[in-house]
């Protein structure tokens, strides 16, 4: 299986396992993270989902599973806008669920939208258990993108569909270098006033420098075995969109 750059990129040290490290970095900052990832993004970040959750419409998924879903912004806005049966968010870190929970709770979707402490390496869920599967920011957290992919797979059913948003590095001139100057500097310093966590915001932009984008992550989907991957960007390649599908 090979290794690539982001699994590499550890927020504290070079002893733990990378998940157990990104749990503990997310449970610190889960109280700001929604403040953080709106400020950081200028709220662009919504639009992201907005765009993702739209090439999921035609398919009108009824069971989606959210993975690393965090805070639960991407699975209260899939089931507001698709209306499946249910939507279940999954993630490593216990203290950005509960955050998802209360405002699944407040928003009146407690009985629609479930959170679970899962690790994307090994999925509890059975085989063909999703019409969709999805992943906002996340991918980049994972300790072995290969394995945390072919879960995704595995979990999906015969004529389902991926889609996953993951930032990425702008490849032109000049947005590559404002973005350089931009995610380098202000991201760890505002990072660091608001959350007081100086480790997450300067691991964040690492991990997205090392993460597989493009044509590298179109491949990998198509090996883990998803048919029809095609990678879309927004916002002068800050954003990617990443999709594919299991054939019947």
């Amino acid at each position: 299986m090979e290794q690539y750059g982001s699994e590499k990129v550890l927020p504290y040290n070079d002893e733990e396992h990378k998940g157990s490290q990104v749990r503990r970095m997310f449970d610190a900052i889960a109280g700001k993270y929604d403040l953080l990832n709106h400020t950081l993004s200028f709220g662009i970040d919504k639009i992201w989902r907005g765009k993702g959750i739209a090439y999921l419409r035609p398919f009108s998924p009824k069971a989606i599973l959210d993975i690393a879903t965090g805070t639960g912004d991407l699975a209260i806005a899939m089931y507001d806008k698709l209306h499946p049966d249910y939507v279940i968010g999954a993630d490593l870190s216990e203290g950005m669920l509960e955050v998802g929970r209360r405002k699944a709770h407040d928003a009146g979707l407690a009985a629609h939208i479930s959170f679970e402490r899962q690790d994307c390496m090994a999925l509890t869920y059975p085989d063909n258990s999703f019409d969709a599967v999805t992943a906002a920011f996340g991918v980049r957290n994972f300790e072995h993108i290969e394995q945390g992919l072919a879960e995704m797979f595995r979990v999906l059913r015969p004529g389902g569909h991926l889609m996953v948003l993951e930032l990425s590095t702008p490849e032109r001139f000049p947005m590559r270098q404002l973005y350089q100057i931009y995610s380098t500097t202000v991201i760890p310093i505002v990072g660091r006033i608001l959350s007081k966590e100086k480790a997450a915001y300067s691991y964040l932009p690492a991990s997205i420098k090392e993460v597989p984008q493009g044509k590298v992550m179109t491949d990998l989907l198509t090996r883990v075995g998803f048919q029809n991957a095609q990678a879309r960007t927004f916002t002068f390649g800050i954003c990617s969109l990443y999709t594919g599908s299991k054939n019947n």
